[in-house]
């Protein structure tokens, strides 16, 4: 169906509305105004951030749990650039996002403006497709190619480079997406050789689980499996999006220190992996495997990323004759409160403790976070995001998105709490704006270690020599105090610091109890300083040398 519109711009706005596209993130700027000036007459709900990164972090947020794209709406190539680093977590997540970059009019082009830049080159990083609109004639069919592009599988980022004068040009012809579901499942001949193995070997198999698979459907077929046939079941490091808590099969991930990780797959003979990769280690480190999967393991890969997982894992259930099988439940169990001089574990035992109904848990907490998936186990049901790409300052805008996408689920928002280092949350601190000036039950945890901590473990895991003063100066942030409270409340923010358990036990029941956004600056030590610092890579080393009941044991102490 297509309807002639004004002008380009309505053209575009038209048509992403019309596909189910209705909510836009923007930084915009001067070549983007009549695509501003369109939203008055539509139904496309446009949330203001003040940083692109922002922008693009809150899409990815959306995305993961809206399960459907926004749009973002961003200044020329730099301000594309200054959003690259949450399109690179957005890509990694494999989430649908629709980028609408606005540029110079075609004709201007040739002067070489100051702002002027290729911006073809800085989308190819993060995008699947790409186009720059030639007219306002072509416009509409072009959105729309680009959101099918973005929805069908596998779920991609589509770049449309918007040139100002095909923004304002007459006409324009609005045009709905069409999009087609994947029905496609794994190959008979696949699903049949992994449920050979699960027979024959279901103890020693581990099932790695990914993307798609970790909502409830693909958990509970998984669970069925692994009941049925005695394979173990983990999920990938950092997942888009997992579903978890009471009431919902309980899966482990893996470790993000690949000696743990290497600790976790010790012994299995076959690994199928389910819309998801074979693991490596992060980083390259000297005298380190990088590829963590057992050397004698033999794996399988169940599923393309264009076919349709739930539908494959549910193939491969009916396959080993689980159908009937009760999958295995977490039941409820919450922590006590915890007391005393307040530290990052603390902070987690609080949260599972505490936690409400339906939340989602947007996780940035780096290693202050290491105790949180077993206090939040037997929590109400929630969902988890996590930093899928690794490029930190996606946890604040993260949890903008998510906390629009659960607006009014089931009558009632979904509460939002996110855990993120103080680090990371400098990096993209103006999300607090953006989450006072929409008015998003958003609670922001800082765990405030005053320090790169995660950087400091790499400092000693990488072997660098001759790291002194001027090296480690480079991982302190204690020589000028960040005050994340001052920040907050000088928008508006309700915000309070805590240093002790019961402190920071009433801030959370009351951020959680009252609507709006909450801020509340938890002084932690770091999980690992000192000693336990100077020591944790030797431990970590040793990991592959002791019995692995013995690894393991250690593993789960250190990183449950």
């Amino acid at each position: 169906m297509s309807i002639r519109t004004k002008n380009g711009a309505k053209a575009l706005v038209k048509t992403l509305t019309d596909s189910g596209i209705d909510t836009c993130f923007s930084n915009p700027g001067t070549s983007e105004m009549h695509f501003v000036a369109a939203l008055d007459d539509s139904n496309m709900r446009a949330v203001l951030c003040l940083f692109e990164g922002v922008a693009t972090g809150a899409a990815d947020g959306y995305a993961r749990i809206a399960n459907k794209p926004a749009s973002t709406l961003l200044h020329l190539g730099c301000g594309l650039g200054n959003g690259l680093a949450n399109l690179h977590n957005a890509r990694k997540a494999r989430v649908p996002m629709i980028n609408i970059i606005g540029d110079h009019a075609l004709y201007h082009k040739q002067y070489d403006a100051p702002l002027e830049s290729d911006i073809e080159t800085v989308a190819r990083n993060v995008s699947s497709w790409i186009r720059t609109c030639p007219s306002t004639e072509q416009l509409g069919a072009d959105t729309a190619e680009a959101i099918e592009v973005a929805q069908l599988a596998p779920q991609q980022i589509s770049t449309l480079i918007l040139p100002a004068d095909v923004s304002w040009g007459k006409g324009g012809t609005a045009t709905k997406a069409n999009l087609t579901p994947v029905d496609d499942i794994a190959a008979d001949e696949t699903i049949n050789k992994a449920a050979e193995i699960l027979k024959k070997h279901g103890k020693k198999t581990a099932i790695l689980l990914g993307r798609r698979v970790l909502l409830e459907e693909g958990l509970m077929a998984a669970s069925k499996i692994s009941e049925k046939t005695g394979a173990k079941l983990f999920c990938e490091v950092f997942p888009t999006r997992l579903e978890r808590g009471e009431g919902l099969p309980y899966v482990e991930r893996l470790a993000y220190l690949a000696e743990m990780a290497s600790v976790q797959l010790r012994g299995y003979e076959h690994l199928i992996i389910i819309d998801t990769k074979e693991p490596v280690s992060f980083f390259a480190y000297p005298g380190k495997k990088s590829y963590l999967v057992p050397k004698k393991c033999k794996v399988l890969n169940l599923v393309k990323e264009d076919e349709n997982a739930v539908g494959s894992i549910e193939a491969l259930m009916e396959a080993v004759g689980a159908q009937l099988t009760a999958p295995k439940l977490q039941a409820l169990d919450r922590p006590k409160l915890p007391v005393g001089k307040l530290n990052a574990s603390k902070v987690c035992e609080a949260l599972g403790a505490l936690m409400p109904e339906n939340a989602i848990i947007s996780d940035e907490a780096q290693t202050s976070g290491l105790k949180l998936p077993s206090f939040t186990a037997g929590s109400p049901r929630h969902d988890v995001l996590t930093l899928t790409g690794g490029a930190i300052g996606q946890g604040l805008p993260v949890a903008i998105g998510a906390a629009i996408a659960g607006e009014n689920t089931a009558g009632k928002d979904r509460p939002v709490i996110t855990l993120v280092g103080d680090g990371s949350a400098m990096y993209t601190i103006q999300s607090l704006w953006t989450m006072m000036n929409e008015n998003l039950d958003v609670t922001v945890i800082i765990l405030n270690n005053r320090s790169y901590a995660i950087l400091n473990i790499e400092l000693e895991r990488v072997g660098a020599e001759g790291a002194g003063p001027k090296a480690k100066s480079q991982l302190d942030l204690s020589k000028t105090e960040i005050d994340f409270v001052l920040m907050a409340k000088s928008m508006g923010m309700p915000a309070e610091t805590v240093s002790t358990a019961e402190g920071f036990n009433d801030a959370l029941a009351r951020a959680i109890r009252e609507p709006g956004p909450h801020l509340i600056d938890a002084i932690v030590p770091s999980e690992y300083e000192g000693l336990k610092l100077k020591f944790l890579p030797h431990v970590l080393g040793a990991m592959s040398r002791i019995p692995a009941p013995i690894a393991k044991a250690l593993k789960k102490k250190l990183a449950p």
